[in-house]
């Protein structure tokens, strides 16, 4: 519901640009407190020296808010917002909308959003806004938060899959792997993930860069100055698809 301000100039000019003395929090624990690989501690320990010996101020913080609340609320936002699509395309094509014609996933989104009343997506809708400003008084603080990407390392294709009997197993799965990117989409915040750290198996584990809401270019600066001094445009791996 908040309008980001317009940039200053072109993203393109941030590239190169110095970003400063930054101040940068980082922390390696997840909100949800859901386990967190050895990989991924390691690739934010080692981001958050990089940017150290870059001359940044570094030291181990986070936000404090309630992860579990979080992703209620935001399921409820969600199948709310899939209810609307799908009876909002079933109007406009004229159809009464059938299970047979949605992935069980979606279709049990979609029943999930029509069992929410008004006043309980209001209430979602106002508590995500309040999280959202508890987040950005952190940033009064500092300027970048650093976290993992991902709570492991990449997984086999098929890991997310549900079965019919069972259409919330993936999205399940999905939120253990995935516990520190969706507070950026509650608060709207831009946020980067660059490939610093590479595991044993060869493997890239990101590292997850936030910024203040609406500057971008702060990313931009840093994102350019940490692949220069960590390039990774000549990695490739042996077997491609």
């Amino acid at each position: 519901p908040y309008w980001a301000p317009p940039p200053e100039r072109p993203f393109l000019q941030e590239v190169g640009a110095a970003p400063g003395r930054l101040r940068i929090a980082f922390t390696t624990t997840a909100a949800t407190d859901v386990p967190v690989h050895a990989d991924c501690v390691n690739a934010v320990r080692e981001a958050a020296a990089l940017c150290a010996d870059l001359g940044h101020e570094v030291a181990e913080a986070a936000p404090v808010f309630d992860g579990e609340l979080l992703t209620r609320t935001f399921m409820t936002l969600w199948s709310a917002g899939c209810a609307s699509t799908v009876e909002g395309v079933a109007f406009a094509v004229g159809r009464t909308p059938t299970q047979d014609q949605f992935e069980p996933a979606t279709w049990a989104i979609y029943e999930m959003g029509q069992r929410r009343s008004a006043p309980t997506y209001l209430l979602a809708l106002t508590t995500l806004q309040r999280i959202a400003r508890d987040v950005a008084s952190f940033f009064l603080e500092y300027d970048v938060w650093l976290t993992p990407t991902l709570a492991e390392p990449p997984v086999p294709l098929g890991t997310f899959d549900s079965p019919p009997d069972k259409p919330f197993q993936g999205q399940s799965r999905a939120a253990s792997f995935i516990p520190f990117t969706p507070i950026c989409n509650a608060t709207g915040q831009p946020a980067m993930s660059m490939p610093l750290f590479w595991n044993a198996e060869g493997l890239p584990i990101g590292t997850h860069f936030v910024g203040r809401f609406g500057d971008e270019a702060t990313l931009f600066r840093l994102a350019a100055q940490l692949e220069a001094a960590r390039p990774w445009a000549n990695r490739r791996p042996p077997v491609s698809a």
